[in-house]
């Protein structure tokens, strides 16, 4: 179901009509069991039209809402978004805006008026600060063409509706042998960098992969594509930026992928390479705690098939949340070279031997690499169901995924969770 809130001679102000528009479109949507799309180009409220535009807008919001979860709701913004009618957006699974495109709820004139700071629309709320800062805006598109397409390679990987299977494809590359080229990515000298983003295109069936906020906290990428023609999230550590540590919007970023993955029956892939969570005195007072657990609730509510594959780092709190075994993920992997443990050698050896000297520490150090920081203890207590070569990762996790397509899992009865937000 489409509908669009298009620029009028009144910059598509919303009056109580257009609301009652998309709101009997929404509904339609859902009884239907369809997809709901919006087009929106919108000044906001109309003005003329007093507050009964604010009580449609209002009851819009309401049948979206209702949508959420049942059938995918993609908005595509092709012009401004202001005030009341922006906040749609971010109830939205997924948002792409043009390269013109702009979105706030309070105005350059307004935020002058109360901090002093002159700012252009762009500034305030262009495309780009939506993609890079808000993360609001999974998808930058350079124009409306290139947006629906982006619109229909999205509803081609996902289901109808939550009551639905994602749609499968024939697979022109069976993944039955070796990718041998994945044996090369990782580094051997642990601290070298690598972009994972190239795991995922060949783990994934050639050119299905289509990544969402990509400039958002690069430092975690989420990515849907397919596998052996099979819909699948990936969601995998990006040791390229601040080492793949996890920082708040890691966590949040990670956490929408997983809950829109999970409430469209997509299996999800967890590639695992992280030292940590990030550390900081702004971060633990902005809610690193509580967003932090936003991930792990995420992956633990999680009821589609999940396999994690260990890369190589995964320590600490950070291992966890990454779809850890306790966590409640279905298969676990782990390459030769992983290091699965609560910290690096050099930070377990300061707490652990505080008063060694220099030369006794690199020996201790060199010791906790070769006992502790390996994937065959987690293997041998079955933290990790199996350690695979890199070249068979793409069999293996489509092997996997397989055995696990009959895979049911009751739900609680209960009105709904109360996790951290």
């Amino acid at each position: 179901m489409v509908v669009r809130s298009v620029s009028s001679d009144r910059r598509g102000a919303l009056s109580s009509r257009d609301g009652d528009t998309i709101r009997e479109a929404a509904s339609a949507a859902r009884v239907l069991r369809i997809p709901l799309v919006l087009i929106l180009s919108s000044s906001g409220a109309d003005v003329s039209d007093g507050v009964a535009s604010l009580h449609g807008w209002g009851r819009a919001a309401k049948e979206i809402a209702a949508c959420s979860g049942i059938v995918p709701i993609v908005a595509v913004v092709t012009g401004p978004a202001i005030s009341g009618p922006a906040l749609m957006l971010g109830m939205a699974d997924i948002v792409i805006m043009t390269s013109d495109a702009f979105a706030y709820v309070s105005g350059p004139g307004m935020v002058e008026d109360f901090t002093g700071v002159r700012i252009d629309i762009h500034q305030l709320g262009g495309s780009v600060v939506h993609a890079r800062a808000s993360g609001l805006c999974a998808i930058e598109s350079a124009a409306v063409d290139e947006a629906m397409d982006y619109v229909g390679d999205l509803l081609g990987l996902l289901p109808s509706h939550t009551d639905e299977l994602p749609p499968v494809e024939p697979c022109a590359d069976p993944p039955e042998g070796t990718v041998v080229a994945l044996a090369s990515i990782v580094p051997a000298r642990t601290t070298s960098s690598y972009d994972v983003r190239r795991v995922i295109s060949l783990v994934a069936d050639g050119d299905t992969v289509t990544e969402l906020w990509t400039r958002w906290s690069p430092q975690l990428v989420t990515a849907l594509g397919r596998l052996d023609g099979q819909p699948v999230g990936f969601v995998a550590n990006q040791p390229q930026a601040l080492a793949g540590t996890i920082d708040i919007s890691a966590s949040q970023k990670g956490a929408r992928f997983v809950r829109l993955c999970d409430a469209f029956n997509l299996p999800l892939v967890t590639l695992v390479d992280t030292p940590g969570f990030l550390p900081g005195k702004d971060l633990e007072w902005r809610g690193m705690i509580r967003h932090g657990a936003e991930l792990a609730f995420a992956y633990a509510e999680a009821t589609v098939p999940r396999v994690c594959v260990i890369l190589r780092k995964a320590f600490g709190g950070a291992y966890i949340v990454m779809d850890s075994k306790g966590l409640g993920n279905d298969l676990c992997f782990a390459w030769p070279g992983a290091q699965i443990a609560v910290m690096g050698a050099e930070g377990a050896v300061q707490v652990l031997h505080r008063s060694a000297g220099p030369e006794e520490r690199l020996a201790l150090q060199e010791r906790y690499t070769a006992v502790f920081l390996t994937p065959w203890q987690a293997s041998e207590r079955g933290f990790v169901d199996a350690v695979i070569e890199p070249s068979d990762t793409r069999m293996v996790v489509a092997q996997a995924l397989a055995a696990l397509g009959t895979a049911r899992e009751a739900l609680p009865g209960r009105k709904h969770t109360g996790g951290p937000l």
